[in-house]
């Protein structure tokens, strides 16, 4: 939290050798995120994928206009705020009447109007050339604010996959969720400026298990039914409609619930309690109950998992980019920190350990960051390149699988670049650390992101694709060809090797090429180590350190 003119000079002693926490930064000044971007923009391009220079040039404008606001202070601030006093559930009014609302405080709302108003959420849809690298970027620069705003941003983001592919919803919630504005207000979407949307897809019995399900639709005429279940997980209850699944004579379907009926009232879904998670407390993740809630069908009858799977496979894209986001964010702030830090006559950060752990953990999140907006390039010119298409079915749960599980290492070794005052919660890396396993197991844990992987491949269209883009980026890259061999001819592998090994494979490529991926080659191929920081000196420790600090 800022602080006007703090003193200093105390009874006791004189506050000093305390580092100037982060104040305003413009995350677009940053190279890392600059130098990914631009390579994502220049490989859709090669794909023949339509974008003219005007289009390139709107797209930057807009990322550099945002990465002013989300990199402020004032915006990380209201991070804090929303974390520390989290949403409460009014299950009842004063009246004992049911209303099923939640209560935030007013930093949450300024967040989601700063997410939302500058089209995280619709700049994809709406701006489609290169949207979804746009889009991309502009959730990494989110995730500086907070995790949990994030969290109802992505699926709004994520559900317009879906809805725009069926006649109802594309004429009726279509125009809801591509509209830039935030709209809080408890009232029925038709009477909003703006609409957000959620999902609830799992259950106690089943949880990734989908068909384990045993929430039943009655129908009730047409494509209208009644749900009655209850869903473990549902995230974002305030949101003005959900996707959800349930089961109905011809299987497993989709279905929309909006949070108000068609006739103006409320929707009996009811909301049992909010859960008390280890972090991303800002967000109201719930249980829930359909007492009879109305719903319509979205997608064939008894093709539930693949009409939703959709979303979910956008919303994995925003796992990836809000995770590289949150990482660099902690490596800024780390190596800001030790920048100003003395200790044993010198800086910190030139002390040389602690100038390998910095190299270590930069490479690390400039990697993430070029992987996530690789999947966004395959995002954008799915429409029109078979390649890409099929590509992007398997190198989004790949990315999803490698950068999700280096989230916690990498934040966690940040944490210790400060020392004991990192484990303190005003610094904010606390926060940051507690959130930074979700991403890890939302839209799909490791064992199931593993065999999902595997059952991508399964698919020969889509193994081409793979096996055709493994082979060139082992012919581009002499010293990849070894593993890429390797990749291409295994077919039996352990999922997690095979699943690491390829995301390794696929960071290196999205790097654009030079000293930067010749240094993750190195640290991540030829000579790795187990922990952070150890043998860094055999890369350029100065070029990725200056990338982490120099542009704040």
């Amino acid at each position: 939290m800022p602080s006007f003119h703090p003193r200093a000079e105390l009874a006791t002693h004189e506050v000093s050798n305390q580092p100037q926490a982060l104040g305003d930064v413009a995350l677009m000044d940053d190279p890392a995120l600059q130098d990914t971007t631009a390579r994502a923009f220049d490989r859709l391009t090669a794909t023949g994928t339509p974008i003219t220079q005007d289009h390139l040039q709107e797209q930057n404008a807009h990322l550099t206009a945002f990465g002013a606001k989300a990199g402020s202070e004032t915006m990380r601030d209201l991070g804090r705020q929303a974390e520390e006093n989290p949403p409460k559930l009014h299950a009842f009014n004063a009246q004992g009447q049911r209303i099923d609302e939640i209560e935030f405080h007013p930093a949450w709302h300024d967040l989601m109007a700063l997410g939302l108003k500058n089209g995280v959420s619709s700049r994809a849809w709406t701006h489609p050339h290169g949207g979804h690298i746009t889009h991309g970027a502009l959730m990494a620069m989110m995730s500086w604010t907070d995790g949990g705003v994030c969290c109802p941003i992505s699926m709004t983001y994520a559900v317009t996959s879906v809805l725009k592919e069926h006649d109802w919803t594309a004429d009726e919630w279509l125009p809801r969720v591509t509209t830039a504005d935030y709209d809080p207000r408890v009232l029925p979407a038709g009477q909003k400026s703006a609409a957000i949307m959620g999902m609830a897809m799992t259950e106690k019995q089943g949880g990734s298990d989908l068909r384990a399900n045993s929430t039943r639709a009655t129908a009730l005429g047409d494509d209208e039914v009644e749900l009655t279940g209850h869903k473990w997980f549902c995230s974002a209850p305030m949101c003005d409609a959900f996707l959800t699944l349930a089961y109905e004579d011809a299987g497993l379907s989709c279905f929309l619930v909006p949070r108000w009926k068609p006739d103006g009232t409320r929707n009996p879904m009811e909301i049992q309690r909010l859960k008390n998670k280890m972090g991303d407390r800002s967000n109201a993740s719930s249980e829930i109950e359909y007492r009879g809630a109305w719903a319509r069908r979205v997608g064939e009858p008894g093709r539930g998992i693949p009409t939703i799977i959709v979303m979910a496979h956008h919303t994995r894209y925003d796992c990836i980019t809000g995770s590289a986001g949150a990482m660099r964010k902690s490596v800024v702030m780390a190596a800001n920190h030790v920048a100003q830090r003395t200790a044993f006559q010198r800086k910190l950060i030139d002390q040389p350990l602690m100038r390998h752990v910095l190299a270590d953990l930069a490479l690390e999140t400039e990697a993430a960051l070029a992987l996530a907006m690789r999947v966004g390039t395959s995002f954008d010119a799915a429409t029109n390149n078979d390649h890409e298409a099929a590509l992007s079915r398997v190198l989004t749960p790949i990315a999803k699988y490698w950068v999700c599980k280096r989230q916690p290492g990498v934040i966690a070794e940040a944490l210790e670049c400060f020392g004991g005052i990192g484990f303190v919660e005003e610094v904010g890396m606390a926060r940051l650390f507690r959130t930074s396993p979700l991403n890890a197991i939302w839209e799909g844990s490791g064992n199931v992101i593993a065999l999902d992987i595997q059952r991508a491949l399964g698919d020969e269209r889509i193994a081409a694709a793979f096996t055709a883009e493994i082979t060139r980026i082992g012919d581009e890259i002499q010293s990849l060809k070894p593993l890429t061999d390797w990749i291409a001819q295994t077919k039996d592998a352990d999922p997690r090797l095979f699943a690491e090994r390829a995301a390794i494979v696929f960071s290196a490529d999205a790097l654009p090429a030079g000293p930067v991926r010749d240094a993750y080659i190195t640290l991540r191929l030829m000579a790795p180590s187990h922990l952070w920081g150890a043998n860094a000196e055999q890369i350029d420790c100065d070029l990725l350190v200056d990338r982490a600090v120099g542009w704040v």
